[in-house]
C-alpha cells in the first residue's frame, strides 16, 4: 500500500514523458529511497536506454542471428584499458601515473549503428545500422503515466516497517523541496496521492474532542456540585492522569494516534468519576457531621477506599482481555485497551493520593442555612422533583415485579432482534479524501485501448466531478490486480473536506456516480472504490474469494464458473460492487 504518490510534470511541455522518467530515475529515485521512513519506491516509468529493433529479413539476408548481434554489442560496447603510464615497477623519478583507455562505452545512436557485425570474404562489412533501427528511448514502454491528462513520471512510495507516516511524508517534502532548485526549467513535483491528510485531520479532530470533553466535564460537575472549589479538584485530576497515561504508552512503545486518542476521550468521563466520588462524600460528611475538611477527608477515605479499588478492578476486568485478542483485531484493540486500563488505574491512584490532599486543603464547610438561589436553585428544585418521581417509579416497579420482568424480557428481545438485523462490518468506511479506479481490459488488449479508456475516465473525473476532484494520476500497465498492457490504475485525490460538505460530494457518492458511468464502457471493466479504513488491511473494503479448478477441467471451464459465480453474487442483496 502506497503512502504517497509523487508526480513529475513539465509545465511548459519542454520534457517528454520518457525524459521525465529518465530524469527522475537518475536524480530523484536513489535519494528519495534513502529518506528515513521510506521502505520502497516504485517508478512508474523507466530510464533512457539504447533501443535496437532488429529486422529479421535483413538478419536472414546476411546470415546473422540475434545472438550474433548481442555478442558483437557486448564485445564492442566495453571500456578497455591498454595499460598504465608510470605503473609499477617504474623508472626512477617517475612523477605521473594514469591509466590508458583505448576504448570507452558507446554513447550515441550513431556509435551503436557503426558496431561491426560481420566481415565478408570480398572485404565488405555488415554493421548494426544495416540490420536494425537504433534510437535512444525508454528502456521499458510498459508503463505510461499521466497527471491530469498531461505526460508525467510518478514515484509510488511505501513505508518502512514501523515507520511513522506523518514524519515520513514531512521528510519526503523536505527532500523534494531541497532538490527542486536543481530541476530543469518547467519541471514540477506534485503530490498526486497522499494518505496522511486524513490521518492528520483525524488526530486534530480527536484532540479537539479531547479538549471539548474536558470543558464539558468541568461544566457538568459544576452544575451538580455547584461549588467551584469542589469542581476544580476533579478537573485537576484530568491532566495528571493523562500525563501518566502518556508515560505508560511511551513505555509500551505506542504512539499518539487515533486509537489511543479515542481511548483518552472515553477515559476522561471515567477517570473523573473516582475524584467526584471522593469530593462528594467529603462534602456530605462536612454537611451532615459538621466536621472540618481535614477530618471529613480522613473519615471519607476510610469509607470509600475499597469501593474505589473495586471500581478499577471491574473496569480492568472489562478492558484487559481486549489486549490479548489475536490477529488484526488484537492490533487495533490492544492499544485501546492499554490506554483505557492505564488511565483507570492511574485515576484510582490519584483519587487515593492527590484528591484527598486537595479536599483537605481546598474545601470549606458550608455556612448554616445557606441555600442556592437563581439558576442553581431552580435546577435543584427540578432535579429534586425528578429524583422523587424516579423513586416513585422504582417503588411501583418493585411492587409489580412480574410486569417489570416481562418488560425487561421485551427489551432483551428487541435488543437481540436489532443486533441480528443491523449490518456488520470490521471497521466503518471513512471519507479519506482519496479514491482508486482499477481498469481491466480483455486478455490481449493493447496499451492504446487502455489509454483510450483512461482518457474517458479522466474526462469524467476532471470535468463531471471537478467540484470534488483535485487531481488524477493515471498509470497504464499497472494495477492492484497485476500488470500488463490490458491493465490500468488511477489515483484520485479529492478536494479538502471543507470544500466537500455536501453529501453529494462524499467519496461514496462520487464512487457511486463513477460506477454508474463506467458501467456503460464496453471495452473494459472499470471499478471505482474508496480505500479501506485501515490501509494495511488490503486495498479495498470487503473480502476476497478464490475459485480453484480442483477437478482439472481447464482454463475455459474455470472462467465460465467464475463468470457464473460473479453473476450470482451480484444478485445477492447483501453484496455490492462485486468484481
Amino acid at each position: 500500500n502506497f503512502v504517497q504518490v509523487l508526480g513529475f510534470v513539465s509545465q511548459d511541455g519542454s520534457m517528454a514523458r520518457a525524459q521525465l522518467a529518465d530524469y527522475v530515475a537518475a536524480n530523484v529515485l536513489d535519494g528519495l529511497s534513502r529518506v528515513e521512513g521510506v521502505g520502497e519506491v516504485t517508478l512508474f516509468g523507466s530510464q533512457h536506454a539504447m533501443r535496437i529493433w532488429l529486422n529479421p529479413d535483413k538478419l536472414h539476408t546476411y546470415s546473422l542471428t540475434p545472438s550474433d548481434v548481442a555478442a558483437a554489442i557486448k564485445a564492442q560496447n566495453a571500456q578497455i584499458s591498454a595499460g598504465q603510464l608510470g605503473g609499477l615497477p617504474s623508472v626512477e623519478e617517475q612523477r605521473i601515473n594514469f591509466t590508458v583507455s583505448v576504448q570507452d562505452r558507446l554513447q550515441t545512436p550513431e556509435q551503436f549503428r557503426n558496431i561491426l557485425l560481420k566481415t565478408n570474404t570480398d572485404g565488405s562489412v555488415v554493421r548494426l545500422g544495416d540490420v536494425a533501427k537504433v534510437e535512444l528511448g525508454a528502456e521499458n514502454s510498459q508503463i505510461v503515466s499521466r497527471f491530469n491528462g498531461q505526460p508525467a513520471a510518478a514515484l509510488a512510495i511505501k513505508l518502512a516497517t514501523g515507520a511513522n507516516a506523518l514524519k515520513t511524508v514531512e521528510a519526503i517534502a523536505e527532500y523534494t523541496a531541497s532538490i527542486s532548485s536543481t530541476f530543469p526549467a518547467g519541471l514540477k513535483v506534485v503530490e498526486a496521492f497522499d494518505t496522511t491528510p486524513f490521518v492528520r485531520i483525524s488526530i486534530e479532530e480527536v484532540v479537539r474532542t479531547l479538549l471539548e470533553a474536558v470543558v464539558l466535564v468541568f461544566l457538568v460537575m459544576y452544575l451538580f456540585l455547584q461549588n467551584f472549589r469542589a469542581t476544580l479538584i476533579p478537573t485537576i485530576a484530568v491532566p495528571v492522569v493523562l500525563l501518566g497515561t502518556f508515560g505508560v504508552l511511551a513505555a509500551f512503545g505506542y504512539s499518539i494516534n487515533t486509537l489511543t486518542m479515542f481511548a483518552m476521550v472515553l477515559a476522561i468521563g471515567l477517570l473523573v468519576d473516582d475524584a467526584i466520588v471522593v469530593v462528594e462524600n467529603v462534602e456530605r460528611i462536612m454537611h451532615e457531621d459538621g466536621l472540618s475538611a481535614r477530618d471529613a477527608t480522613h473519615l471519607s477515605m476510610t469509607q470509600i477506599s475499597g469501593a474505589l479499588v473495586g471500581i478499577a478492578l471491574v473496569l480492568s476486568a472489562v478492558f484487559v482481555p481486549m489486549a490479548f485478542f489475536g490477529g488484526s483485531t488484537g492490533v487495533i484493540y490492544r492499544q485501546f485497551s492499554i490506554t483505557v486500563v492505564s488511565a483507570m488505574v492511574l485515576s484510582v491512584l490519584v483519587a487515593l493520593i492527590l484528591t484527598p490532599a486537595l479536599c483537605a486543603t481546598m474545601l470549606k464547610p458550608a455556612k448554616p442555612g445557606q441555600g442556592k438561589r437563581g439558576f442553581f436553585g431552580l435546577f435543584n428544585r427540578g432535579f429534586d422533583r425528578t429524583a422523587n418521581g424516579y423513586q416513585k417509579l422504582v417503588g411501583s416497579m418493585t411492587r409489580r415485579w412480574g410486569r417489570s420482568l416481562v418488560l425487561y424480557a421485551l427489551i432483551l428481545a428487541a435488543m437481540m432482534f436489532l443486533f441480528q438485523r443491523l449490518p456488520t462490518g470490521f471497521l466503518p468506511d471513512e471519507d479519506q479524501g482519496i479514491l482508486f479506479v482499477q481498469v481491466q481490459l480483455p486478455i490481449g488488449a493493447t496499451q492504446d485501448r487502455a489509454l483510450d479508456v483512461l482518457e474517458r475516465i479522466e474526462n469524467h473525473f476532471l470535468e463531471a466531478e471537478k467540484d470534488s476532484v483535485q487531481s488524477l494520476m493515471a498509470v497504464a500497465g499497472f494495477s492492484f490486480a497485476g500488470s500488463g498492457q490490458n491493465t490500468a490504475m488511477c489515483f484520485i485525490r479529492l478536494k479538502d473536506w471543507s470544500m466537500r460538505k455536501s453529501p453529494d460530494l462524499h467519496v461514496k457518492a462520487i464512487a457511486g456516480r463513477a460506477m454508474a458511468a463506467f458501467s456503460q464502457y464496453r471495452d473494459a471493466q472499470v471499478f471505482a472504490f474508496a480505500p479501506p479504513a485501515v490501509m494495511e488491511l488490503g486495498n479495498a473494503a470487503g473480502f476476497d474469494f478464490e475459485l480453484q479448478d480442483m477437478a482439472g477441467l481447464g482454463h475455459e471451464k474455470l472462467m465460465a464458473a467464475r463468470n457464473q459465480l460473479l453473476g450470482m453474487a451480484r444478485q445477492h442483496p447483501d453484496l455490492a460492487m462485486v468484481r
